[in-house]
């Protein structure tokens, strides 16, 4: 009999099988909370990109490489609710990498660093066939503001912090340039810096901070730059919770449906994935109040329903307040997954 294949289970499937192995109260969330001195805590998280699976250089310049390398660890602290403080990167390069390249992608990495905040302290290099470049994130957060992917609770309104499909649109012109060729050029920018430059949504957790004077409870969010289907799915997931979501209310790139279609943004809005905004589950009071203060883009796209804590997959309705869609199931099993089965 021949071994099972990490290509055979998926990568849900063999997170699965590796959960047992991990600290059970630090895990499920976009980053793990160790105990501090005080009434703070660490929050710490690690992040991997690779050349020909994350970026490359036909999509991603060296500093856009460090700078989405770092804003992907940013988001995890901020969907944590923490503050940055500092990074250590291991690096791992073939030897006729240039030095221009390096140099390059520590410039990006500082750069999102000095916009947002944290710094370098360290790291690893070593010699390697592809580049890749490993992050890990240390921030502090106070014990009573933490974010957590468990806390939805039935009634919460679900938010986002911002537009998605943008850096999946981005892409797309990066690979296709002919397939844009109508779209305006100030249009096609305005995607690709979505995906080259993601802002990690530090400015929501700050926008948010006043606002947990009223908090009774925990607070649920989690980071969409695996897609924001992804993140409804694991909030569903680890919240043990139902959920339904208005298309209309979804927050698109201005533009994208009427150059590619209704269906295609959907998809990229749903399934694009990289845009590191936050999605929040929030007492639809505060929601309110949060969204005011975040601006146009943020957007109240649906509500928790009722909670199951005997069952992990909970359904997630897709509505449209519009009428012209009928009501569907929101798929799980179109988001990206490493190791699809």
């Amino acid at each position: 009999m021949e071994p099972e294949r990490i290509d055979q289970i998926g990568e849900w499937g063999l997170l699965a099988r590796l959960r047992g192995f991990c600290a059970a109260e630090l895990i499920g969330d976009d980053g793990a909370l160790l105990p501090a001195a005080g009434d703070r805590d660490w929050a710490v998280t690690t992040d991997l990109l690779v050349d020909g699976v994350h970026f490359s250089d036909r999509t991603t310049p060296a500093r856009s490489v460090g700078w989405r390398a770092v804003a992907a660890n940013l988001s995890d602290l901020a969907a944590m609710g923490a503050d940055p403080v500092a990074i250590t990167v291991a690096l791992a390069l073939p030897g006729d990498t240039s030095v221009a390249w390096a140099v390059d992608l520590y410039e990006g990495m500082a750069a999102c660093l000095g916009r947002y905040g944290g710094a370098i302290a360290g790291g690893d290099l070593c010699r390697s066939p592809v580049k890749t470049v490993s992050i890990t994130a240390l921030g502090r957060v106070s014990r009573d503001r933490a974010l957590r992917r468990n806390a939805a609770q039935p009634g919460d309104a679900i938010v986002v912090t911002g537009i998605h499909g943008a850096s999946r649109a981005g892409l797309a012109v990066l690979l296709e340039p002919e397939r844009f060729a109508t779209v305006p050029t100030a249009l096609q920018n305005s995607w690709i810096e979505a995906h080259q430059y993601p802002r990690p949504r530090l400015d929501a957790i700050a926008a948010i901070a006043p606002l947990t004077a009223q908090r009774d409870r925990p607070w649920c969010a989690m980071d969409s730059s695996d897609g924001l289907a992804d993140a409804l799915w694991q909030i569903s997931r680890e919240s043990r919770v139902s959920m339904v979501i208005d298309r209309a209310a979804l927050p698109m790139p201005p533009g994208l449906a009427d150059h590619l279609g209704e269906d295609i943004a959907l998809d990229w809005t749903l399934y694009g994935g990289e845009d590191f905004e936050l999605v929040l589950a929030l007492p639809p009071a505060i929601a309110d109040a949060l969204i005011s203060q975040l601006g146009p883009t943020a957007a109240r796209i649906g509500t928790v329903l009722e909670r199951d804590n005997e069952r992990r997959d909970r359904p997630i309705t897709l509505t449209d307040s519009t009428g012209r869609h009928r009501d569907r199931p929101l798929s799980g099993k179109a988001t990206f997954q490493h190791f699809a089965p």
